[in-house]
């Protein structure tokens, strides 16, 4: 995950699909849009060998379209897989475990923020970036204002950079990105936008470069 950029950046939620052929295609038709810094790929309702198998196939299309592929939650299948990283949405004693295990040689993110203390928790531990929302949280148009009041705080306060889960919306990054969070979160957005994913990682891409405040400015 590059933090380079001056304004926030699309982070991409695969989202889940009984055909993973048909995940590929998906996922690789989005990363096709434009600029995406990290995918995050949950495990859902797959069996650990199922999970081991769908990431064997898609960490391999995300990092070579230059992105970071992050595993939620399973260090083995991150390990097998040759992703970037892993997302904990675990306990704070199994986030530290993590961290001092991968870190830095894996990326390490933490999901598991839902308040101020806890989030302040998460941060004594130094994960290379903190989540606000649910992986699967996209159930409105618009990001959850609860998460968007987190990132804020967070990003005015803190160091480590935030990721903040969007709507359904695709103009709910533009939202996020003025909350000074460094990431914006997808997954109903782009993989079920009516003019296709590649289109729509482009055109949230568009908003950001030309609406989305500059770090540092």
């Amino acid at each position: 995950m590059t933090l380079a950029e001056d304004r926030c950046r699309l982070v991409l939620i695969v989202p889940d699909h009984e055909d993973d052929q048909r995940l590929a295609e998906m996922l690789s038709h989005a990363l096709r849009g434009g600029d995406v810094a990290s995918v995050i790929l949950p495990q859902y309702e797959l069996s650990d060998q199922a999970f081991q198998k769908r990431a064997e196939q898609l960490v391999p299309l995300i990092q070579e379209a230059g992105a970071a592929a992050l595993i939620a939650g399973d260090s083995r299948v991150a390990g097998r897989a040759k992703a970037d990283g892993l997302h904990m949405t675990g306990s704070i004693e199994e986030l530290t475990d993590t961290i001092e295990k991968f870190s830095p040689k894996l990326i390490v993110g933490a999901g598991q923020a839902a308040d101020r203390h806890t989030a302040l928790e998460v941060g004594e531990a130094r994960p290379d970036y903190i989540f606000f929302g649910k992986l699967s949280g996209d159930i409105k148009p618009e990001a959850h204002p609860k998460n968007l009041a987190l990132g804020e705080w967070w990003a005015s306060l803190v160091e480590i950079p935030c990721i903040v889960m969007g709507g359904t919306d695709l103009s709910s990054a533009l939202a996020v990105a003025e909350t000074g969070a460094e990431f914006v979160a997808l997954r109903t957005a782009v993989f079920e936008a009516p003019a296709g994913a590649a289109a729509a990682v482009a055109e949230v891409n568009a908003i950001l470069d030309e609406k989305a405040p500059r770090f540092g400015a």
